[in-house]
Parts: structure tokens; C-alpha cells; sequence
């Protein structure tokens, strides 16, 4: 059976749960079809079909991505906040999923807790896609992956410095990098890390591709001859009441001129926005030459049609 196939009508919850030819295949599906969208060639794979969107947390880049990825591919989205459906008034999981997987032909959730995606996708009947949970956030890392293979011509080999907290995106990063064969450090404070059982599964996976997984106090350290620095905000989503306490924490945290200064001189700088720049990032980096934080974000657009595109 061939790698297209395998992947219809899956679900898309973590990197993890797919081959190291599987992310290579959605990741080549998603270059193509940014390059046919520059082209003007119009590519209509989900003509006539349908996306439930389930929001529990504010977004822009992933409910746009989505929204806009659904009319490229001709289909339709349907934005649905705890405000509009029965989820908000106590409508549980299990029944909510078997409501809109006889009505829609995919489900996105992005939703704080884990469990509610995995509840999902097990009671519906329709591929389910993981918008972002407080764990993971696949596919902001595929787009994230997309835009290194542009600027870098591969994936393979490089080394990628996250700094900063241990959350959704690091875990992530942790799966996209050990999958593809590219080396991961994670830099932050002690009690920050990344969840632990993640970095054991991931660690499974990097056996077989040969990828280096590290976490590590030392921002200069991780930077240290990196391709990649990746940046993001100290306090996620639904942690705002910690945000003072990790200002002083992360201080030394900050993605800098001083401390890109340390990374390979052509390396390029990420961050999946949105950047509380003067904190993690300084106007001075985001804005300068090796930032590709804007096509990052772009790619977004182009992940999330690939996967929507494979998968529905």
C-alpha cells in the first residue's frame, strides 16, 4: 500500500503516531502545494467537503491556516466555539464527536486538555486533527519543518536549539526532529523540562534515524553551532497567572544578537508567534536578516492544507 493511502482517513494527533516516510510524504505534499498556490494552479483534493473546528483556546495563525486552507482545497469550515455548540453547556466529548462525524467529513480540536483530543478521535468516525493541546502541537511543527527545508535544503543532520520553556512546542519539536534524523537541545531552567514520557518515546524514535535529543540548562550551550534557533513565548496559553513569576526565571532565556551569536553563522531563527518581543525575542533578531519567523508562519497555511488534504 502506498504512503497515500496509509494515510487516508487517519487521524493526525502527534508526529509520533507516523513513519519517518510518512512525515517525509506530508512534508513534500505540503511544498508542492505552496508552490502550486504561487503558481496560481488551483488544487480543489477536498471539493465538497466539510470541517468541523472546534476551538476551546483563541487563535490566530491555526484557525486562519484551516479556515483559508479548507476554501484553497475547495472545501468548507465551520468554526465552532464553546459559545456556538453544547460542548460549553456540559455536552460531553464522546457525544459531541459522534454528533459532527455524521455530519462533517473532518474534525480539528484545539483544546487545552489531551485527553479531549484522544476522546475524540476515539468516538469519531472521521479523521480527527490536533489543533494543539497544553501537550503537543503537531502541526505547527510540520510547517515549522517545511520552512527549515527551504532555508536549509534538508532536515537530516542539522541541530535545532529550542529555548525556553518545556511545553506543547518543544515536545513537538522533540517528535518532528527524531523522526527526520535533525538533533533537538532543548534549553531550559531546571522544573521547565519537557514532558518526560514524551522524551522517552521520542528518544525510541531518534534510534532509528540517528537524531541527537538533549535537554539542557545552558541556552549557550544548546545554541552552541546551531542551523536552527526556535524560540517562544515563557508562558503558554491558560498560564498567564505564571507569566511574572517566569519572567524572572527566564531571564537568561532570551533569543538575543549576543547569544544567536553563538549559532552557525548562516542559521535562521523561528518562533511560532505569537512573540512577547523584549521577552524571549528582541525586536532586534525577530525582525532581523536570519529570522524566517513570517514564512513560518505562512507555512502554517500550507502544513495544515497537506495534512488536511492526506488524511480527510
Amino acid at each position: 500500500m502506498d504512503i497515500e493511502n496509509k494515510l487516508k482517513g487517519r487521524d493526525f494527533i502527534s508526529i509520533h503516531d507516523f513513519s519517518e516516510a510518512e512525515v517525509a510524504y506530508i512534508l513534500a505534499v505540503g511544498l508542492q502545494l505552496k508552490q502550486e498556490r504561487k503558481k496560481g494552479i488551483a488544487h480543489p483534493l477536498l471539493a465538497g467537503k466539510t470541517l468541523g473546528m472546534i476551538f476551546q483556546k483563541s487563535s490566530t495563525r491555526t484557525r486562519v491556516a484551516f479556515e483559508v486552507g479548507m476554501y484553497q482545497l475547495g472545501g468548507h469550515a465551520l468554526f465552532l466555539s464553546p459559545r456556538d455548540i453544547q460542548i460549553g453547556r456540559g455536552e460531553t466529548i464522546k457525544d459531541t464527536s459522534q454528533v459532527l462525524s455524521r455530519m462533517v467529513d473532518g474534525i480539528m480540536i484545539r483544546t487545552f486538555d489531551h485527553e479531549e483530543v484522544m476522546g475524540m478521535a476515539c468516538w469519531s468516525s472521521v479523521p480527527v486533527i490536533n489543533g494543539l493541546t497544553d501537550l503537543l502541537h503537531p502541526t505547527q511543527v510540520i510547517g515549522d519543518m517545511m520552512t527549515i527545508l527551504e532555508h536549509k535544503g534538508r532536515l537530516r543532520g542539522l541541530k535545532l536549539a529550542f529555548i525556553g520553556d518545556g511545553n506543547n512546542v518543544a515536545n513537538s519539536l522533540l517528535f518532528g526532529g527524531a523522526k527526520v534524523g535533525m538533533d533537538v537541545t532543548i534549553a531550559c531552567p531546571a522544573g521547565f523540562e519537557p514532558d518526560q514520557e514524551i522524551l522517552k518515546l521520542a528518544r525510541q524514535d531518534a534510534a532509528e534515524t540517528g537524531a541527537s535529543l538533549k535537554v539542557v540548562e545552558s541556552p549557550w550551550e544548546a545554541v552552541n553551532g546551531a542551523d536552527v534557533i526556535y524560540t517562544d513565548v515563557w508562558a503558554s496559553m491558560g498560564q498567564e497567572q505564571e507569566a511574572e513569576e517566569k519572567e524572572r526565571k527566564f531571564a537568561e532565556y532570551q533569543v538575543n544578537k549576543s547569544l544567536l551569536s553563538k549559532a552557525a553563522s548562516d542559521a535562521v531563527v523561528l518562533h511560532c508567534l505569537p512573540a512577547k518581543r523584549g521577552k524571549e525575542i528582541t525586536d532586534e533578531v525577530m525582525d532581523g536578516p536570519q529570522s524566517v519567523v513570517f514564512d513560518e508562519a505562512e507555512n502554517r497555511l500550507h502544513a495544515h492544507k497537506a495534512i488536511m488534504a492526506l488524511v480527510m
